[in-house]
């Protein structure tokens, strides 16, 4: 608190050690930290193309270890066991994107009927408005549309777009050939990586790892089941309306589910268009309720049954992390965003021990909040 500017002398205080000081040493630190995180994402985003491979495999061989660990218990050699489960996941990832494909090709003429039927109700709709639209207008529009796409810079997008494609391929190969290594070796080379620590830094790096394991392959496989009960139950209620490409909307009900909150909203809406233009206004009212329905299910009953408390995420933590990994890595960022929050948060609870979390986030007295 005090210093002496020489033998003698009267004490002074020091100018960082009043509240002032303390402050601005406080700022400076935050500043810091903030700094530094910046650049660490900056840096992790421009290299997108590798980590987020790492991390998609990561994430889904925590969900598929304790297939593989419950082979190699019951005698199966670690490298048969690790290409069993592989190969599973390859075939099914196959076997639906085949059933994409195969439906789409056998429905697209349906489809487009359908299509060139809609938009002529939605024509005839826009007769019947209060406000006068011409068919010069309408025509107008069309034409500028067709512009666009003979123009310049719809082919510069669509190079972009075919860019795009090759890093998705690209980053899946690298996925496919990371998650095998995972699934093979990934606790010899979580090892490997703490061979630095020791004593309790190590027994609470150990911690960290078993946890994040824990946290994110339970997420997965509860998320999943959630999201082939969706799946299913919203491609029963397409296939009862009629509705054309029912499998690829329950496919996409099933992808969008992993995220939460507006997941559900995008498969509602994105059926609900194609129902209104395939079958009719009526039965797409009947898919929005469908999908409601659903969604009410799953949020009250099978998301705590399946996933438990200790995965579950306050809607404004979500809300937070879904928009930051949407900034940060669009789609592929807001499929991450809240399972990596999830681990984050787990690490948090075992930071000081199995049942002891972090200090700063250790409940220290009775939490009661007034009513009114």
């Amino acid at each position: 608190m005090f210093r002496r500017s020489s033998p003698g002398s009267a004490p002074t205080t020091s100018v960082w050690a009043d509240s002032f000081g303390r402050l601005a040493t406080r700022c400076s630190q935050v500043v810091l930290v903030v700094t530094v995180a910046l650049g660490t994402v900056y840096a992790v985003a421009q290299v997108g193309l590798v980590t987020i491979p790492v991390l998609v495999a990561l994430i889904i061989a925590s969900a598929l270890h304790p297939v593989v660990g419950w082979l190699r218990r019951h005698g199966v050699p670690s490298v048969l066991a690790t290409a069993l489960v592989f190969v599973a996941v390859l075939a099914l990832l196959a076997g639906i994107l085949w059933l994409l494909v195969a439906a789409v090709a056998s429905q697209w003429s349906t489809l487009q009927s359908s299509a060139v039927d809609g938009l002529q109700q939605v024509q005839d709709l826009l007769h019947e408005l209060p406000f006068r639209i011409t068919d010069g207008q309408i025509e107008d529009a069309v034409d500028g549309i067709v512009d666009f796409v003979t123009s310049a810079r719809f082919g510069a997008g669509a190079l972009a777009g075919i860019s795009a494609v090759t890093n998705v391929v690209t980053g899946a190969v690298l996925m496919a050939v990371i998650l095998f290594f995972f699934l093979k070796d990934g606790p010899a080379l979580w090892e490997f990586l703490l061979r630095p620590f020791t004593g309790g830094s190590y027994d609470r790096a150990r911690r960290i790892g078993d946890r994040v394991v824990t946290t994110l392959g339970g997420y997965v496989r509860g998320t999943a089941a959630v999201a082939a009960f969706d799946a299913v139950a919203i491609g029963a209620g397409l296939a009862v309306l009629g509705v054309p490409l029912t499998i690829p909307l329950a496919v996409v009900a099933f992808v969008t589910s992993f995220i939460p909150m507006i997941g559900a909203p995008i498969a509602g809406t994105l059926a609900a268009l194609v129902t209104l233009v395939g079958v009719g206004p009526v039965q797409a009212v009947v898919v929005v309720a469908i999908v409601v329905l659903v969604n009410q299910i799953e949020g009250n009953f099978l998301q705590p049954v399946l996933m438990g408390k200790t995965l579950r995420l306050h809607g404004l933590v979500i809300l937070v992390g879904l928009t930051a990994g949407t900034v940060l890595g669009g789609v592929t960022g807001a499929l991450l965003a809240v399972p990596l929050i999830a681990a984050a948060w787990g690490v948090v609870q075992v930071w000081n021990g199995d049942d002891r979390p972090a200090e700063a986030w250790r409940q220290k007295r009775r939490e009661t909040v007034p009513v009114g």
